[in-house]
């Protein structure tokens, strides 16, 4: 497939189902990719997918879970050519493995989801950022199971998720409020907890996240709240950055700004250290920071 093609059924399926992060839409464009497929050897699959991982990085969606996805994706799917003597055998094993893998994530925003629930209590006030999937998932599974609480927001600038982030909360008949990204300070001595999500989890158990997270995170641990994180596993990336200069710059903008006067341009995402996080609720259990590098090991091996 061509790298327009690509970026097409990337955009296509991210237009389409509102409900799917961009970590998720970029390995499912892989495995359309792996399928209609028509190289001959093995290397030229490998640079193919390679090729696509690219394409996807090269749109304006955001590129922190698209990296960490498809470098956990493509490495246990390719376990295959260890164990295979033709090339349609390979094949026929990594699609089938990547047919497993995403199955796997399907269900892995349910598990985050339940576990975090049990932590939102009758009566509780929960300051959440942006738009998180996860969050949101987690809190409806807290209001189904009849339990009362309210929910505030930040506006979330400079797209204003918070608000598409609010409308959903109260579809579902929670109290929501959305704030302003600069009232998160007087906000915090009202809630009982920080719940976000992540974009990237890196080896250090710090988080990328939306930009403001890394003030949220400040803000609660002087007010000594609770800062808990929901993610995936496939977030955790392969990534060890010491302050926010060390993020790539592909992860804090847009491709099409990559080539302007970045000193000028305004980062999509910051880094949390992993001082600032109580938490991580994963689909491979509820985490401390310190434990986050044990687990990128075990998904690598």
């Amino acid at each position: 497939m061509k790298s327009k093609e690509i970026e097409d059924v990337f955009g296509g399926i991210l237009q389409k189902e509102r409900d799917v992060s961009a970590g998720m839409a970029a390995i499912r464009t892989l495995m359309t990719v792996l399928e209609y497929d028509k190289s001959e050897t093995v290397q030229e699959l490998d640079s193919n997918l390679q090729a696509a991982v690219d394409a996807m990085k090269n749109t304006d969606y955001p590129v922190t879970a698209v990296a960490s996805g498809c470098e956990l994706f493509l490495r246990f799917i390719t376990l295959a050519k260890l164990d295979t003597k033709t090339f349609k055998e390979c094949k026929d094993i990594m699609l089938h493995r990547g047919q497993l893998f995403l199955k796997k994530l399907m269900e892995a925003r349910g598990k985050v989801a339940k576990a975090a629930a049990g932590f939102i209590v009758d009566g509780c006030r929960v300051l959440t950022h942006s738009k998180s999937r996860v969050v949101l998932h987690a809190m409806k599974e807290a209001a189904r199971a009849n339990k009362r609480f309210q929910v505030f927001v930040t506006l979330s600038s400079p797209d204003s998720s918070g608000l598409e982030m609010c409308r959903l909360l109260e579809e579902e008949n929670i109290s929501c409020t959305v704030i302003l990204d600069s009232a998160v300070g007087y906000m915090m001595e009202q809630v009982d907890m920080v719940m976000v999500g992540a974009e990237g989890v890196v080896e250090s158990g710090g988080i990328i996240n939306k930009v403001g997270s890394y003030t949220m995170a400040i803000c609660a641990r002087e007010m000594k709240k609770p800062f808990y994180v929901l993610t995936e596993s496939f977030k955790f990336v392969r990534l060890y950055p010491l302050n926010q200069r060390d993020l790539p710059d592909e992860f804090k903008f847009i491709s099409s700004r990559l080539g302007a006067d970045l000193g000028k341009e305004h980062p999509l995402v910051d880094y949390t250290p992993p001082s600032y996080i109580t938490l991580l609720f994963t689909d491979l259990g509820i985490l401390t920071p310190s434990a986050v590098s044990d687990e990128l090991i075990k998904l690598y091996l």
